[in-house]
């Protein structure tokens, strides 16, 4: 029987994976991280309206390890990172899989600007230049990289304003049809300051509680990864849990149970930062690709 052509014509490709998911480590460890492994079955996830968890045996299958992580920091870790695959049910595409791997690291004593430079050193430590290649585009890392407001991005780019398109319940769409592929392509981006609805688990900027200290990483077209400022108010987070499991009921979809042990230590994590990267996006950039599938030994339909 012949090879599995589909899966030999990879080896280059994951032979480099392989190198740059080394090469992370490596950079971590040289910053006094902590590498941490938590379950990837959990009893409840942090609800989010759009993101659908996948059941397991009465409980799921972490989307994201941050809910354990941040009661890491809260017992007093100060830097842990962790990578891991999570799980995402109804998402497959160009750019996504239903089972992926996530880099998070988290820092206390610090918020999201400090999470930007990190995200700037890693990337050039990667690249071991200050530019790429990534699909005939030379792509410009020298630092530091550009910042652009949301409200900016849609007094730019969308046809009408962030306000209006959360009020018109299509800031989303906007955001995905009329922003993203406006953005500049030969340069990193950090798309800033969401609006406070949007905030997640973002805490509100202290000089202008309308928005949330989290960004978006943009490179090469491509949303890379997701970071902010922690909320560690008890009685806010509890509040947007609430709301945003209110929001996932009345549209039908499955209910989640609140994460009350989470939610009971979030009142001892100190100031900090966390992010997510998505590891397989990060392949496609380094390795020139431009499908996900090619970034993973065996995506599902291979299965």
């Amino acid at each position: 029987m012949e090879p599995n052509w589909q899966l030999a014509r990879k080896r280059p490709f994951l032979t480099k994976r392989a190198r740059i998911v080394h090469a992370i480590r490596a950079f971590f460890i040289a910053r006094d991280f902590l590498e941490v492994e938590t379950p990837q079955r959990i009893p409840a996830n942090a609800p989010e309206l759009h993101i659908y968890a996948v059941e397991s045996d009465n409980w799921f299958l972490h989307t994201s390890p941050e809910l354990a992580m941040k009661r890491l920091l809260a017992a007093g870790y100060e830097r842990i990172y962790q990578i891991c695959h999570c799980w995402r049910a109804g998402e497959r595409g160009q750019y996504h899989l239903p089972e992926y791997s996530m880099l998070e690291w988290y820092r206390s004593h610090c918020d999201y600007q400090a999470l930007m430079s990190d995200c700037e050193e890693l990337f050039v430590a990667l690249a071991n230049n200050d530019d790429l290649i990534y699909q005939g585009s030379r792509i410009d890392l020298t630092r530091p990289w550009p910042r652009l407001s949301v409200t900016d991005a849609f007094n730019i780019y969308a046809s009408m304003s962030a306000a209006e398109a959360l009020a018109e319940d299509c800031f989303d769409e906007l955001l995905v049809s009329q922003i993203e592929p406006n953005l500049a392509v030969d340069r990193p981006l950090f798309l800033t300051e969401y609006p406070i609805s949007q905030a997640a688990l973002a805490r509100p900027k202290p000089t202008d509680p309308t928005v949330a200290e989290r960004f978006e990483l943009y490179i090469g077209g491509m949303e890379l990864a997701n970071a902010f400022s922690e909320l560690v108010d008890t009685d806010e987070q509890r509040r947007r849990f609430s709301k945003e499991e209110k929001q996932r009921r009345s549209s039908g979809k499955i209910a989640y149970p609140t994460a009350e042990p989470f939610l009971q230590e979030l009142s001892n994590m100190p100031e900090s930062a966390g992010i997510a990267l998505g590891i397989d996006r990060l392949i496609m950039l380094f390795c020139d690709l431009s499908h996900i599938d090619d970034s993973v030994a065996l995506p599902p339909e291979l299965l």
